[in-house]
């Protein structure tokens, strides 16, 4: 009787060591004897057989792996320092147990490499502002390793790009030059359409000589409108002129008439 119950017990035992649970986050490969078995086990309660089967648990969930800053030079020759984030997760738990030892590690340094490359092939422009297409350039490299062992590639992004400070002075010259400029091209264009303006005003006005008097007598409103100004009223130039003939007129000599002069201008009698 006591052999019975020892030997229920040791079943029980093995029985209770045979019990495994998978979580929802994982999926359980199966080695029995050393060989996967086919069906990976699903999230749950699951029954291995005690001593010859043996199962490892994959976590699917989506990995956030930063890829260390690496230092290249670029196409047109600018030594950049570049780090991004790699997001990946495993879409096959056989592949990534069996094919590869740490794919982790493996995801690792395939990522280094490939941001190494990248920044090779690439512009400096290229990987300040036109990223999307490096990014996928970048996602495109990855996925073919990935693909064989077992992991699906969600997203690769740059993160930082790094530049010597030597660099970043003359970019910052360049920028203000380029802005100095367009600020000249601007008043310049300003100043174009303003002296277009004022000779279509001035053939407006010349066409309409009272138009000139309106004008200046609404400037003389506006200044008047200021307390603490002069206003300094000018005269038209015809006005100027006319004085200017008066005053030549006075100041030139009479010359005195005399009477022989004056009999001789008078015409003789009974002349019609």
């Amino acid at each position: 009787m006591a052999a019975l119950v020892i030997v229920v017990v040791l079943v029980l035992f093995l029985l209770a060591t045979g019990v495994r649970v998978v979580q929802q986050y994982e999926r359980g490969v199966v080695f029995r004897l050393g060989r996967v078995r086919g069906q990976v086990r699903e999230p749950g309660v699951t029954l291995l057989v005690p001593v010859v089967d043996r199962m490892r648990k994959v976590n699917v969930q989506v990995v956030t792996m930063p890829v260390p800053a690496q230092e290249g030079i670029t196409r047109d020759n600018v030594s950049v320092s570049v780090d991004a984030v790699l997001y990946f997760r495993v879409a096959d738990p056989i592949r990534a147990t069996v094919d590869v030892q740490n794919y982790h590690f493996a995801m690792l340094q395939v990522a280094q490499t490939s941001l190494r490359s990248i920044i090779g092939k690439s512009e400096l422009d290229d990987l300040l502002s036109g990223r999307e297409n490096l990014h996928q350039g970048l996602e495109v490299m990855l996925e073919s390793p990935a693909t064989g062992w077992g992991v699906h590639i969600d997203r690769v992004e740059i993160k930082d790009v790094s530049l010597p400070d030597s660099m970043k002075r003359s970019m910052a010259r360049q920028a203000e030059a380029d802005r100095e400029r367009r600020a000249r091209i601007i008043t310049a264009d300003g100043e174009f359409q303003a002296a277009a303006k004022l000779a279509e005003a001035a053939t407006t006005m010349e066409q309409t000589p009272a138009a000139m008097q309106l004008r200046l007598l609404q400037t003389v409103v506006e200044v008047a409108a200021e307390k603490n100004s002069t206003l300094v009223l000018p005269f038209p130039v015809e006005l100027l002129r006319f004085f200017e003939a008066a005053a030549d007129r006075a100041a030139a000599p009479v010359v005195p008439v005399r009477a022989e002069d004056r009999t001789q201008d008078r015409p003789p009698a009974g002349t019609a």
